[in-house]
């Protein structure tokens, strides 16, 4: 892939982002809510952005609870929601099984709920012992109280050589009282056990994106994340926009310094962002100008230069876009490894 093909600067919008797409794929966990509560700004925010006429899909890679069960939580935090609205990764691994076998199979199910009602709404039989006559193996994130028997089923029917699935691989998973194992996780100690490699449905590989387009019927999506390596590479591989908001895992630092397949089409603050246009970045001299922010690279370093004069001048957030588009473009292909934290420590984001 040569260099013009890879993102080197955040995108601009002349329109509001919900007017320039009609379906905003929402991330849960770091946009919407953390440790259950709902984020600064996201609930009046998504209200706003669905008045103007834009669907809103949460899309999350969290195979324990049900679709009712998510729509239910986002409705009592205030962001009104249909069980139909919200696509999960058991949903996406469900169908990626029920193509490949046939209608009323027996799927050993390692999980919890949201995974054993997903297969059956695809006409799967889940059942709970590798001795059930399993025709596959599937496994999802079961929450905390998992044991490990559950991991040694899994195994003992993978070694047989039933093919294997997962919702997700995602090594960790956000909690109340910090970060816990996630299904990922779970996932390795059967692939320690086995020597075996799953088929994985979850963001950001195409599967959850072909789901999460099917159920939503959205001709013009934007995936909406906090997390480059599942949100913002899902948007990548399924040649749909993005807009990275910072309310969750991802700050400026790892921004800069990401791949093109983790570059987001637009960056803002929080989901007041989808309610906006996006400015536009332009070359100026040897760097990058957004608003009153000019960004260049000197020797190893990403510099920011003053905003009109003032230190604290102009949106930090045009400061970022600014380095972001010297960062990418230095970088190319590759990963930006300059140092930035002098630059980063100027926004005061």
């Amino acid at each position: 892939m040569s260099h013009q093909h890879h993102r080197s600067r955040p995108s601009r919008s002349g329109t509001a982002l919900n007017e320039a797409y009609d379906t905003a794929l929402l991330d849960l966990d770091g946009v919407v809510y953390a440790g259950g509560e709902a984020i600064a700004y996201a609930v009046d925010a998504l209200a706003e952005a669905r008045s103007g006429g834009m669907h809103l899909a949460y899309v999350t890679n969290n195979a324990l609870r049900t679709p009712d069960a998510v729509a239910e939580h986002l409705t009592e935090l205030g962001v009104p929601a249909e069980p139909s609205d919200v696509i999960t990764s058991a949903q996406a691994v469900a169908r990626l099984v029920a193509d490949q076998l046939p209608p009323g199979a027996r799927v050993l199910a390692i999980g919890g709920e949201g995974l054993r009602v997903a297969l059956r709404e695809r006409g799967l039989v889940p059942v709970e012992s590798a001795d059930d006559d399993p025709a596959a193996v599937v496994q999802g994130y079961g929450g905390p109280d998992m044991t490990w028997g559950r991991f040694a089923e899994a195994s003992y029917a993978v070694r047989r050589g039933l093919p294997w699935f997962a919702s997700n691989t995602d090594l960790t998973i956000p909690s109340a009282r910090g970060i816990a194992p996630g299904n990922g996780a779970a996932v390795e100690v059967v692939r320690i056990a086995t020597g075996a490699e799953p088929q994985v449905a979850g963001k950001p590989l195409p599967p959850m994106h072909r789901e999460t387009v099917l159920r939503t019927g959205a001709e013009r999506p934007i995936v909406v994340g906090d997390r480059l390596d599942t949100d913002i590479e899902g948007a990548f591989n399924g040649g749909v926009d993005s807009l990275l908001v910072l309310t969750g895992v991802t700050d400026a630092g790892l921004l800069l310094a990401a791949p093109p397949q983790h570059r987001p089409t637009y960056v803002d603050r929080d989901l007041r962002g989808l309610l906006t246009g996006q400015p536009e970045v332009v070359a100026a001299g040897e760097g990058f100008r957004c608003g009153d922010w000019t960004a260049a690279v000197r020797g190893d370093r990403l510099v920011l230069e003053d905003a009109g004069g003032e230190e604290d001048g102009g949106d930090a957030l045009d400061g970022l876009r600014a380095l972001c588009a010297a960062a990418w473009t230095f970088a190319g292909a590759e990963g930006c490894d300059l140092e930035a934290a002098e630059a980063i420590a100027r926004l005061g984001l």
